[in-house]
């Protein structure tokens, strides 16, 4: 008996600009039987529906691989619907590698932006403010004219410096419900499965299908990756008071970021490694809301609508690459990057697959 179908999309925050259709996102299957797909015709299998798995099967299916996506949770549960989503290489390495993919996700989410305005992207202007040095990434020649970056005299007391440019900001309940038409609508299918090693997604009788592997956190499990770990995210949502354009200061330790979005603001963050707490702790909350003020006082009095916690799937380096000979390619480790890189890592993939086929 094949997998139930679920209900509409579960909503995390702002609702999608429309839910999904029924037919996307199949129910749960504990497991996995290999006869479910015996005599079916499947070429690829990415494991992950995060906004870097669904990324990541676009560009496989525009290659011309059917594609199925297999996830434990659904997509707009999984730590990419928490995210501020804001276009920034935060927490990945190695800095090379990361600021190429950057730059070509930045290209990519600017034709997005032009290609269907309800997709849930839009360049957005904003200012980041620096207490010390310049954050080092911004020394990279590539990154700085991807994102046109202007430096401005400083403006402010406690700070040595800031810039201004243009960044992707995604509205993620909004755009991961438009990536998952995108794969349903080329043929794909997303289905609730959960496996225990890359091992099990194996076809009865049939050639074992590609794998990519973009299980994000879920790498410890899957891969015993032991290189892999936690940097938990909390943020607060509150009304947008009117604000068009947002506010960052970052450095080593602390990010304090305010996005505005169409209905509400994100205010954010925490950066704790090795922080498992799924539960919106009042000390950062409180911490967030003096920070982000200070930085922004039109979000004094704002309505505060929720707090959302995410672990942000952080490894020494971010894991790309193929192991041919069991026609498996790694795509995870992103850290706070994960939209940021999320198209340059697909196309990436999509260039290793095709000498996989």
């Amino acid at each position: 008996m094949g997998p139930r179908s679920l209900p509409a999309a579960p909503r995390t925050g702002n609702p999608p600009v429309h839910a999904p259709p029924r037919a996307i996102f199949c129910g749960r299957c504990e497991g996995f039987n290999p006869n479910d797909y015996r005599g079916e015709a499947m070429d690829a299998v990415v494991v992950g529906a995060g906004v870097v798995g669904l990324s990541t099967a676009i560009r496989l299916q525009e290659a011309g691989w059917k594609v199925r996506v297999w996830t434990a949770h659904h997509p707009l549960r999984t730590v990419s619907a928490v995210a501020a989503a804001i276009w920034y290489p935060y927490r990945a390495r190695p800095p090379k590698r990361v600021y190429g993919w950057a730059c070509r996700t930045y290209d990519a989410f600017r034709e997005l932006e032009k290609e269907d305005p309800r997709n849930g992207v839009r360049m957005v202007a904003g200012v980041e403010y620096w207490r010390n040095a310049k954050p080092k990434m911004w020394h990279d020649k590539q990154l700085r004219e991807a994102a046109q970056c202007q430096e401005l005299p400083c403006d402010r007391e406690g700070f040595a410096g800031r810039h201004r440019f243009t960044a992707p900001v995604a509205e993620m309940p909004v755009y991961l419900s438009w990536l998952m038409r995108r794969v349903a609508d080329a043929g794909g299918v997303i289905e609730s499965r959960r496996i225990t090693a890359l091992a099990d997604v194996r076809l009865k009788g049939k050639t074992r299908p590609l794998v990519v592997n973009c299980t994000g956190l879920g790498a410890l499990q899957v891969m015993l990756d032991r290189d892999m770990y936690p940097i938990r995210g909390q943020v607060v949502i509150v009304e947008n008071p009117g604000l068009t354009e947002w506010v960052a200061a970052v450095d080593e330790e602390t990010a304090t970021y305010v996005i505005p979005r169409s209905r509400d603001c994100v205010l954010g963050g925490t950066s704790q490694k090795y922080d498992w707490n799924l539960e919106p702790d009042a000390d950062s909350a409180r911490s967030i809301l003096e920070r982000c003020i200070a930085l922004v006082p039109e979000v004094a009095g704002a309505r505060v609508l929720e707090q959302r916690v995410g672990l942000r799937p952080a490894r020494k380096k971010v894991c790309l690459e193929a192991d041919e000979t069991q026609r498996v390619i790694h795509n995870y480790g992103h850290g706070g990057a994960g939209m940021t890189l999320s198209w340059g890592c697909a196309d990436e993939v999509a260039k290793i697959a095709e000498k996989l086929r």
